[in-house]
């Protein structure tokens, strides 16, 4: 077989890796990016992740707002919900946002975008098994694994046999589940569990663990449990599947809670616990690639693997699995690579934000978390009741709390639990970026009446 020769081989086109391609020709490498599938050109974000599902989720937002349309003097019927249509125009929104990076890549790359599955045989040399059925074996001076993750399936005796939805499938579903269980009560669990309860499921949600979202303080975990109960979603916690099995059109779990053993049935079982690497078909062993004992890609804080040459970016590193943080890895990259620079992962703020309604964003450290460090803090809480724009649009659950250093004045974290969160907490993520102390926010004239205007208020708590 013919060997190509390339300066820069990306596997995947993720956001990182998508973005990177355009860099690197344009800085006059020689390069080609591998993706899997033409169905999966831009990454899991806009095609499986975040565009999908949040496309989705204003579907949601618009049944629950009819369906209370009354409370804001405002009479309409009840919502009929067409899943159907909420598919189609969900896959509408993908399929532009697939063509757009497609287009990009087509660009910039011509006939290098090849579309196949990639497998190390050297530390340098790939091999590559394209869906025209073809065999390319390329080679680069540098290489960059971009692959991403995919649902993680726990081993739970029966579920594979009974069948199961996953955050991928569930959205092209096109019939409403009479009752969906999610299992799990993280980010992806808890978003689809609010969505199927507005677009009119009975849905019930097993968690592992004592409370929902473990990474966030109790307090904030409570106040998104009661929420979502208050939208009629039941929850099982510090719960563990022993057992799944079907019958007729059931789906029945048997389920430890405690000290005692439970029956849950329901029409459809979603399996949200996480995320797996998509490291298994890429023979990394032939390279050398040091994985940890999940499958991700060890890196150090320039994204570089053990071996030289060679970098992992997105996802598929074990680093947050955000959006945001494989475009800053692509920003590392290319600053390190292309402009001379000494960027690294360590300095960087990881803003999140969970898309149920109303939002939670969180950035920088948990109360939990700052008292562990050993961090002299204190702490402030506002109701979101207490904001008058959140009075006049009728949107005042919530619950918005800061972490201050107390010798410094600085900000170390903030988890705000309210209507627009998720624009909210870029403000206080750049006071903290710019090392201002808290009294920035608690002090600035910030426009009357907005939802930012409530940080004013949050930070006069401390």
């Amino acid at each position: 077989m013919d060997t190509e020769y390339y300066d820069d081989i990306i596997i995947g086109g993720g956001k990182a890796g998508k973005t990177l391609a355009p860099a690197l020709v344009a800085a006059g490498r020689k390069t080609a990016l591998v993706e899997r599938s033409l169905k999966m050109i831009g990454g899991g974000c806009i095609n499986i992740a975040c565009i999908p599902t949040k496309t989705m989720v204003a579907s949601a937002e618009v049944a629950h707002t009819v369906r209370h349309s009354a409370a804001y003097g405002v009479k309409a019927s009840a919502p009929s919900v067409d899943l159907a249509a909420v598919i189609q125009r969900k896959r509408s929104v993908v399929e532009a946002a697939r063509a757009a990076n497609l287009h990009l890549l087509e660009t910039a790359l011509d006939h290098d975008l090849i579309i196949g599955t990639a497998r190390f045989v050297a530390p340098k040399t790939i091999e590559v098994a394209t869906v025209e059925g073809n065999t390319r074996q390329l080679t680069a001076d540098r290489l960059f694994i971009n692959t991403g993750t995919r649902p993680l399936i726990p081993s739970v005796p029966g579920l594979k046999e009974t069948g199961f939805l996953t955050s991928e499938s569930i959205m092209e579903l096109e019939q409403l589940p009479e009752h969906l269980i999610v299992l799990g009560s993280g980010y992806i669990g808890l978003e689809f569990a609010q969505m199927f309860r507005r677009f009119g499921s009975r849905v019930t949600v097993i968690g592992q663990r004592e409370q929902v979202l473990s990474p966030q303080d109790l307090d904030i975990a409570i106040a998104v449990q009661t929420l979502l109960e208050r939208d009629g979603i039941e929850f099982l916690l510090k719960s563990k599947v022993l057992k799944v099995d079907r019958a007729g059109d059931e789906t029945i779990l048997q389920i430890q809670v405690g000290d005692r053993e439970v029956s849950v049935q329901g029409s459809h079982l979603l399996v949200a616990v996480g995320r797996a690497p998509t490291t298994d078909t890429l023979n990394l062993a032939a390279a050398g690639i040091a994985m940890d004992a999940s499958g991700f890609i060890q890196v150090n804080d320039r994204l570089e693997t053990n071996v030289s040459g060679i970098w992992a970016l997105g996802d598929i590193n074990g680093g947050p699995q955000y959006t945001h943080i494989a475009l800053d890895d692509y920003r590392i990259i290319k600053a390190n690579l292309i402009d001379g620079g000494t960027r690294r992962t360590g300095d960087r703020p990881i803003p999140s934000c969970l898309f149920i309604d109303p939002e939670l964003a969180q950035v920088g450290l948990t109360e939990t978390n700052a008292r562990q460090q050993g961090y002299d803090i204190r702490v402030g809480k506002l109701d979101a009741s207490a904001i008058p724009r959140a009075r006049t649009s009728g949107q005042t659950d919530g619950l918005l709390k800061a972490i201050v250093d107390a010798k410094t004045d600085r900000i170390l974290g903030c988890s705000l639990l309210c209507h627009a969160a998720g624009e909210m907490i870029s403000t206080v993520q750049m006071v903290m970026q710019a090392q201002m102390p808290y009294t920035v926010l608690r002090d600035g004239v910030l426009t009357h009446p907005t939802m930012t205007e409530g940080l004013n208020l949050l930070f006069s708590k401390l």
